[in-house]
């Protein structure tokens, strides 16, 4: 069974390490989208963490940087990795032709 990404989902401290796609990962995809955005754009972490991940940076400075590190080291995991593995998931019939 396939979970919903959400628009604006909070998030746990830390992101998911296993080596596949975790119902986390897919309820998450918008929120890996925008942090991938916002560190292509150079943005700062505090303001990313503040937005994205509804972590406070000023009261609570190293759960929130463990936080977005987790979660950025997952987006590249995603688009390096993880993304194979969402067309290897996929039906067949439904798998794009990349050739």
């Amino acid at each position: 069974m396939r979970v919903q990404p959400e628009l604006d989902p909070n998030v746990d401290d830390e992101a998911p390490t296993i080596d596949g796609i975790a119902p986390y990962d897919e309820q998450h995809y918008v929120a890996y989208l925008r942090l991938l955005a916002a560190e292509t754009d150079g943005a700062d972490w505090t303001e990313v963490a503040r937005i994205v991940l509804h972590r406070d940076p000023v009261t609570e400075e190293i759960r929130t940087r463990r936080c977005w590190e987790s979660h950025l080291a997952r987006v590249q995991w995603m688009t390096k990795i993880g993304y194979r593995r969402i067309l290897e998931q996929a039906p067949r019939e439904q798998r794009p032709d990349l050739h």
